[in-house]
Formats: structure tokens, sequence, C-alpha cells
């Protein structure tokens, strides 16, 4: 039998969210069977309009049972409607697993379905969730979480990960590789949110604080403590660490930290320099050091991800099946 799969939309959902149906899609076809079956549902049902305008017709929830719910995430993060968050109160626990789309996390969290998991969403929300849900513990680097039978992407585009995500834990990493090559896309992106992240994430900061992470990422190969950082803008040490982590979210190390790995990583992703010279080109002085930061917040060494980066450059795309 087919596992029931459903879309849950609202009004004002992203409607890249749909993205994702298309990886079961793709998984039924490289199966050669219907292992999958995909349908749109909100509280009412009827027609439900995106947030670009899009209508897209849905059926209610109903008392169907739901081998798998994808929350899709709103484009503007607003209150749910309380219909909503009572008909996701029923649905998910008959759920096998539930899924969080992007920012799906906001409305999972307001119907009290993340309380104690580990979850992401996207990387310019997360302390806004974190303040709002302090009882989640957020992982806001990762491009998607799973943690019991919650699973949380970050994001947008990161809907289609998560989905790899689950038809992999499904039918095996070779399918999942095989719909991703159809989808010309790789089958884990390598990274995490990060990569897109550091200094956009910091724009709500003052002045000096843009400033100071600008004389960083400009001086990587320098030691750059807190005194230097601080220095730069004319402030105390500590009245710089506690302005800084109140304005980021992030501790002054913390944030230096992503700066190198984000200039370690687009150095490695030209597939040249040796992993000696990117490590001091970048401040981490030396090789173990650079690797076991890798580890840590990407999960993978930089040796990996070179050798994956000089097959990129070889065969220029992933490929399509």
């Amino acid at each position: 039998m087919a596992a029931r799969i459903a879309l849950v939309v609202f009004p004002g959902f992203q409607i890249l969210d749909f993205a994702a149906l298309t990886v079961f899609e793709l998984a039924n076809l490289v199966h050669g069977t219907q292992r999958y079956q995909v349908e749109t549902i909100s509280h009412g049902g009827g027609i439900v309009a995106s947030s670009a305008g899009v209508p897209v017709a849905t059926q209610p929830f109903g008392r169907r049972a739901y081998d798998t719910l994808l929350i899709a995430g709103p484009t503007v993060v607003t209150p749910p409607e309380p219909e909503l968050l009572a008909a996701l109160r029923r649905a998910s626990p008959r759920a096998r697993r539930t899924g969080c789309l992007c920012t799906g996390a906001f409305v999972a969290a307001a119907a009290g379905l993340l309380a104690g998991r580990r979850v992401t969403t996207h990387w310019a929300l997360g302390n806004e969730l974190k303040k709002l849900y302090p009882d989640i513990e957020l992982d806001d680097d990762k491009i998607y979480v799973n943690d019991g039978p919650m699973w949380t992407s970050a994001g947008m585009s990161a809907c289609i990960d998560l989905a790899l995500g689950l038809v992999e834990a499904d039918l095996g990493v070779e399918l999942a590789k095989a719909v991703a090559r159809k989808m010309v896309m790789y089958h884990r992106r390598t990274g995490g949110q990060s990569q897109f992240s550091m200094l956009s994430e910091m724009d709500g900061g003052s002045d000096r604080i843009r400033s100071a992470l600008l004389y960083a990422k400009e001086n990587l190969h320098r030691p750059l403590s807190v005194e230097q950082l601080a220095e730069h803008v004319h402030w105390s040490p500590r009245h710089f660490s506690r302005a800084f982590r109140e304005q980021t979210g992030h501790s002054p190390a913390k944030a230096i930290e992503k700066l190198r790995l984000e200039a370690a990583r687009a150095l490695i992703e030209d597939g040249h320099a040796s992993i000696g010279r990117i490590a001091t080109q970048t401040g981490f002085g030396d090789e173990e050091r650079m690797r076991r930061a890798f580890v840590r917040t990407l999960g993978r060494p930089p040796q990996a991800l070179m050798r994956e980066a000089r097959m990129r450059i070889g065969y220029d795309v992933p490929g399509a099946a």
C-alpha cells in the first residue's frame, strides 16, 4: 500500500514547498511502483492562496491517517489560525512522522509539536523561533534535522533536501541518489546554512558590530581576539562581547569560526589550494584544528568536501538520469 504524504497548506504559504512533493513523485518513478501517494490538505479544504497569489485546491484534514505530514512554511511569519493548530494537534500524533518545511517550524511550534525537540529553520529566523519557543533546541546550521518523528528543514529550497532524507530513510540511499540525479542536484549538499548566512545574519546589528565583522572577514589570517575587535570599534572588550552577543546571538569566537569556515569552504570549492594552505589563509593555523571545526559544524572533514569539489569541477554538474 502506498504511503500517504500530505502537504499541509494555509493562506500565505510559500509555494516553493510544492517542490518537496516532486521528490516523492520521482521516487515512485525510479522505484517502478507507487510507494507514495501525495495530496494537499488544509484545515477547511477548498481553494487556498499561496503568498504569491497562486490558488491551490485542497482536501480537508478529515479523519484520514497519514504516513507523513509536511507542514508548509509561511513567507511572512504570522500567528497561525487556531483551527489549523487544532487540526495539526489531532493529525500529527496519528502520523508516522511530521516534517516542517522552512518556517513551517513556527506553525508546528505554535501547535506544541516541537517542545523539547532539536530543530532548524530558515537561518534569518532562528533567533526569533528560539525566542518565541525557548523549549526547543535550535540547530541553526543544518540543512535539515531529524529528532524522533519530527523533521525540520532550513531555508526554502531545503524542503527538497528534507524530502530526499525521508525517501532515503524509506527506500535507501541509492534510490535517493537516483532521485537527486533526476532533479539535477546533489544528494547531500556540502555544509550547512552558515554558507549563506553569516554576514547577512548580522545586518540587524549596529554599525560598530558590522564594522567589526567586516574587519574580521578581511583579516581572518590574524588571531582576531576580542580585544582586537573591540579596539577596532573603540569599545571595551567587556562591552563589545556583551553587545555582540545581544545583537547577533553568537559569541565573537563562534562568529569568527563561522567566518573562517565560510572562507575555507569557498577556497575548497575552487578545488585548487591544499588543505594546509587553506588552514593558514583562513586563520585556523593548522589542518587538525580546521578539520575539527569542519566536523563539529558541518559534519564532514574538509578533505571529503575537497574531493567532491574536484569531482564537480571535472564533471560540471552531478548529472541527470
